[in-house]
């Protein structure tokens, strides 16, 4: 049995995160297992992706969780309390930094942000308004299921904060120029909690080898995800890092319905 899977950001949305109605149609009708692979929640996937037929398990959190169609979990990779709390704290003292917070505690998603922020926080949050799952936090700590720890900021800071961070915990990171920022982010994960980790799982729930597997992306946080399936495809705005890893590349952008395309296709 064959297997699709796409990114969201930059490769199946487009730049302005809509949906095309072609790209609605081709999904809907596509007659083989088609999912996501996606840095966003499954509340801000589903949301986004309305119109679509979602039938299988969704990795979302940039790996660190899988997901059915309706948001029951099969999977979660998390940082325990102690492990984030110590981040947290490492950077606070020697960066004087805060991150953004994505997690569950007590069965719930929260999304918790520090009552200090900086101004790419600030822009970031205005996009979630009247969002019940996103907390202000006095003193910002871990949860009790940690999925992502975010910063976001100059490479140069991000860069320095990595490098401490990785020294110190085994982690999962990934650093990347933000595509709807001036800023770029960083992303520390459960050391299983990246998209490569993830479909290694979703192939063994689907009961697909890698081969039959076709991955879509366009950006650093696909690469694993592109070396572990069969066929890698990278839309035509991809960075040229990724397109290096694909084994297609295509001529359309996220702009142009380019995963539709090769969909239709087929």
């Amino acid at each position: 049995m064959q297997l699709f899977v796409s990114d969201l950001d930059k490769t199946l949305l487009r730049s302005d995160l809509s949906l095309g109605d072609y790209t609605k149609e081709i999904w809907n009708s596509f007659d083989r297992p088609l999912t996501i692979a996606t840095a966003r929640s499954y509340t801000g996937a589903k949301n986004l992706l309305r119109g679509l037929k979602l039938r299988y398990p969704m990795i979302l959190l940039d790996g660190a969780m899988i997901a059915d169609s309706e948001g029951n979990i099969i999977l979660l990779n998390a940082l325990d309390k102690e492990t984030a709390d110590a981040i947290i704290e490492s950077v606070e003292k020697l960066f004087d930094e805060r991150p953004l917070l994505v997690g569950y505690d007590e069965g719930v998603e929260r999304f918790c942000y520090p009552k200090r922020l900086n101004i790419h926080q600030e822009e970031l949050l205005q996009k979630y308004k009247n969002d019940k799952r996103v907390l202000g936090i006095d003193k910002l700590r871990g949860l009790a299921h940690n999925l992502k720890i975010v910063y976001l900021g100059d490479e140069a800071t991000l860069t320095a904060i990595e490098k401490e961070i990785k020294k110190n915990f085994h982690v999962e990171s990934k650093l990347a120029k933000d595509p709807y920022q001036d800023c770029h982010f960083l992303t520390f994960l459960h050391p299983r909690g990246d998209k490569a980790h993830a479909l290694e799982k979703l192939e063994e729930i689907m009961e697909t080898p890698k081969e039959a597997v076709t991955t879509f992306g366009d950006s650093h946080n696909d690469i694993g995800m592109f070396r572990r399936s069969g066929k890698a495809v990278a839309v035509a705005n991809a960075l040229d890092e990724v397109k290096r890893h694909a084994d297609v590349v295509l001529e359309w952008s996220n702009d142009e319905d380019a995963v539709a395309r090769y969909l239709a296709a087929l």
